[in-house]
Order: C-alpha cells, then structure tokens, then sequence
C-alpha cells in the first residue's frame, strides 16, 4: 500500500519554531540560488556506489535551500537511489526543517519498504502540519507494515505531540495510545513521557477543563516517571509557565535538581510574556550569575523583554554579546528577527535595517516586520518599495502590515490593487482584519459611501472594530446620518458599550451644532442608565 502525500494536503504555515524541527518560509532567492557543485566524474563515483552514496549525503548536509534540495532529490531518482532510507531521512529532515512537508510526503510516497526511522520522520513532519491528525491517520496506515515499521519510542512522543498541537479533538485518541505504549513496554521511555505531560496539559485545558486539573494531569505523569531527565524537568516547567502558574513555576524551578539554557529560558520567557519585564530581567541576572550559558533562544526571550521595556541601550547590549557569532551568519533567523523588531519598538529604524540587509537569510517574518517598522515611522514610500522587491511568498500578516501603510498615507488606489491580489495572485483569503484596514483607508479619504458598501458587502460578519474605523470617519467628516447608523449596528454587536457608543454619537452631533440631536441622545443616554442594574462596591477608609 502506497502512501500518497494527496491523502494529507499538508502544507506549513510561516511561523518560528524555536527548537529548529519547523523553519520559517525562507527568503530563497537570497541564498542559495546558485547551482549545486557538479558531481566528480563518474570514474570517481561510480552509479550505485557506495562513494556516490556518501557523497550525495554530503551535500544533502551542505544543503541551504529547497530550491537546492529539489536538485538533489532529482539526482537520487536519476542514480537509482530512491530507496535509500538513510538518504531520504537526511532529505525528509531538510524538508520538516523548511517547512516544505508536502515535498516530504512525496519522497515517501516513493519509497516500497520505508524503515521505522524513515517512517519517524514522516511522522513528525505530519506532527508539526497544521493538521496534526494526519499524524495518526499516517500511523494507523503504517501499522499495516509490520515487516517494516516497528514503532518505538521516538514513534509514540510525535504521536503526542500531535494530539497536544490538535489541543482537545485527540485527547481520546491521546489517552488511547497512552494505554498502548503501557502494554507495548514504552511507559517508562523518557522522550514519550515528556510529550505525555504537555499533551495532559494543552489537551485537557482545551477541551475544558480547569487549569488545576489540566495540571493535575501532567504532575501525575511526571510524578510517575521512573527516572527523570532534564527534559522531563523542563517539560514540567513549561506547563506551569503556559498555564500562568508563575509563583508554582518559580517553585519547581528551585527545585529542579539541574537547570540549564532551556530551564531559565522557559522562565524568563514565561514572565516576560505575563508582562513582568523586570522580573524577567532579574531572572537573567540569575543565570549569568549561576554561570549558565545563554543560547540564541535566550536571547530571543531577552529581545522582547527589551521591546517591552523600551530599553534601547539593553538592546544594544544584547546585539553586542552576538557580535562573535560572525556577524550575524550563524545566527537563527528569528533571532535576526527578534533584532529587528527591538529596534523599530525603541525607535532605531536604521539599525533595524541594517540588520535587516546584512541577513544571510531572511523569512516572510524579516520582510513583513521590516515593512510595518518603516511604515509605522513614517517611511510609507520605502516600506511599499521594500514590498515590492519582496523576494518572499507574502502571508496574511504581510499584507496587513502593507494595508495599514497604505491606509495612513492615503494610497487608496494602491491599497485597492494590493487588496485584490491578495486572493487572485497569492490565494490568500482577506479576514476581518484586512477589511477593516480598507474601511479605514476610504474612511480616512472621505469615501464614506464606499466604505459602506464594503462593509455591507463583507463575506463575515463586521466587527466592532470594522464599524469603530467606519464611525471615526463620519466624527471626521460630519456625516451624522450614517453615524446613526453605525451607532445602531454597534449597540446591536456589543449591547454592553451601548452608552459609550451613544456618547460617540452625541459628540458627533455637537460638532455640527445640531445641538438638539445631541440632547436627544443624551436623554437616551439617561433613560440607558436608568434601567441598568446598579453595581455595588466597597472600600475600606482606613487603607
């Protein structure tokens, strides 16, 4: 039975993945563009070789680019080397690393007698797809290959991982395999408990359970474990850190026997995130004093307590501790990224794009965040420039930053095309948020008829936000009429701002002197008031 990549129709989303199993689209055309060296002369490397073998493996490791890996793929089929597991793991591995899972599953689709490694593989790719059930599916269908797929424990920790990334639709599925690998001897393998505790955790408080029991779940295993590794320790961690347990987490971290990057990463990240900044900053104190060596991901975590903080000479000073990673070209991409984003935050746009052109490599996060940074300080001609020379496939996030540029620099005509193309040329279908971005952009230009019948004519229903930009525009432009209407429309949508939408409206009014509608709404107002519930409070004088 073939396994045909159609039956998945996996395809990645653009996202960064700091543990490096899924890659950012990548800038392509940048690096990598050049052909692959020539194969020595087959005199050296004989068809079917044991050194052809190597020698492709060697180069499958030298590999920079998709665009590099399809020629490889190429010169495996055409040396008759389709078969090759260990070949194929290697190419598979760049594939899940690139975030390309659909050329993956047409390699395997390939292969008559996959091995269980080169079947883990597809299975961790399938893991990290937007679709993780596909995993299991993959698995079900691969059990039917007993004479060459022997599931171990690497099989069953990207089964986990799949039913934690599916949150609460394969917690049955989840629990089920958990018995399986019970009687099947694994119970004991550390790899497959760690993903055990997060998929207790992320599961069960998706299909609504509390937080305590979400938990519960996850100690259970972990108190379970036989023996306990770092990873195990960390795995742990993350779930008080994810769930919002900071002073829990803060707790198992004393107790941790060993901590390492990851340890008092997860931990400046987990507070940075919850919004303390400083005590995230003391946190790296703590690890530099401990004498822990940071990695790329600490840093990342560190990027964004600087952004937070709006600390521009911190950031600095986190940009100069990278300086012997040669200048940027061993650094991750989302580390660059992170770089990038500091800057604009903090005000240093020029630094931001020095960075920006000094990447070896860039991803669809480098160009959308480079585009929205220069937007957002004014440069709306170079941002829509840097746009164009976009080398790239753009995402959602892209062209709502490109919108947004469009919007407050008035280029109606321009965000019109750009909005168009969206689905035509790029098959990407516009949400709410891409709406609203144009309602704001007629809106802003005076054309409050036009923005009307957009917004009317919107495939989902508006939001608050979209008759918010609509509303602003006829303050803006006295159009008092439709302003009814929207305000209407609102208290409709969110009927608990319906006075704070009544007061948008009497300013409206007042601002043309038609002072008698603006008292009319008042009263309104008034008679609102009168028949909400009063709400009780109590305060103690002596505090």
């Amino acid at each position: 039975m073939k396994i045909f990549p159609h039956q998945f129709g996996v395809a990645l989303s653009t996202k960064e993945v700091h543990c490096g199993l899924v890659g950012e689209n990548i800038d392509e055309s940048f690096v990598g563009t050049m052909p692959l060296p020539p194969l020595p002369p087959f005199h050296l490397c004989k068809p079917y070789s044991r050194s052809l073998q190597q020698h492709l493996f060697l180069m499958l490791q030298r590999c920079k680019s998709m665009r590099q890996l399809t020629q490889l793929h190429a010169q495996l089929l055409l040396n008759g080397f389709s078969q090759k597991c260990f070949l194929l793991t290697k190419l598979l591995s760049f594939c899940i690393a690139s975030g390309d899972v659909s050329h993956a599953a047409t390699a395997f689709s390939l292969v008559d007698h996959p091995s269980t490694t080169l079947s883990n593989q597809m299975l961790r790719a399938l893991s990290l797809s937007p679709t993780p059930l596909n995993c299991l599916l993959f698995y079900n269908q691969m059990l039917q290959r007993r004479e060459t797929f022997k599931p171990n424990g690497f099989t069953y920790a990207f089964l986990f991982s799949a039913c934690a990334r599916a949150n609460s639709s394969l917690l049955c599925q989840g629990e089920q395999l958990h018995a399986r690998i019970v009687s099947a001897g694994f119970g004991s393998n550390v790899y497959v408990q760690t993903n055990l505790i997060n998929m207790y955790a992320t599961a069960t408080a998706a299909a609504g359970g509390t937080r305590e029991e979400a938990i519960a779940r996850a100690r259970k295993v972990f108190d379970d474990m036989p023996q306990r590794s770092i990873v195990s320790w960390n795995s742990m961690l993350a779930v008080y850190l994810q769930l919002g347990e900071l002073h829990t987490a803060s707790e198992f971290f004393g107790e941790m026997p060993k901590r390492d990057a990851v340890s008092w990463t997860a931990m400046i990240t987990g507070w940075a995130r919850a919004g303390k900044a400083s005590q995230a900053l003391e946190l790296f104190r703590e690890m530099r004093r401990a004498r822990v060596t940071p990695d790329q991901v600490t840093m990342i975590a560190l990027l964004s307590v600087c952004t937070e903080l709006g600390d521009l000479e911190l950031g600095r000073w986190i940009h100069a501790r990278l300086d012997p990673l040669q200048g940027g070209r061993d650094r991750l991409v989302s580390l660059n990224n992170a770089l990038i984003h500091m800057y604009i935050k903090c005000g240093a746009v020029d630094e931001a794009l020095h960075i920006f052109h000094e990447m070896p490599m860039r991803s669809t996060i480098s160009w959308t965040t480079m585009i929205a940074g220069l937007a957002m300080h004014g440069s709306s001609e170079d941002a829509l420039g840097l746009f164009r020379s976009m080398r790239e496939k753009p995402d959602a996030m892209t062209f709502l930053a490109v919108l947004c540029t469009c919007s407050h620099s008035g280029r109606i005509d321009e965000g019109r095309h750009y909005f168009m193309s969206m689905r035509k040329q790029h098959g990407i279908r516009p949400d709410v948020r891409h709406y609203g971005c144009m309602v704001d952009m007629l809106t802003r230009a005076g054309r409050l008829g036009e923005a009307l019948e957009l917004v009317e004519a919107m495939p989902m229903r508006p939001s608050d936000a979209v008759w918010g930009s609509l509303l602003g525009g006829c303050r803006r432009h006295g159009e008092v009429e439709l302003a009814g209407h929207v305000v209407e429309r609102l208290m409709e949508l969110k009927p608990e701002r319906a006075a704070g939408y009544l007061v948008l409206l009497s300013n409206v009014y007042a601002a043309v002197s038609r002072w008698e509608e603006a008292h009319r709404v008042r009263e309104r107002m008034v008679d609102l008031a009168e028949h909400k519930p009063a709400g009780r409070s109590w305060m103690n004088p002596n505090e």
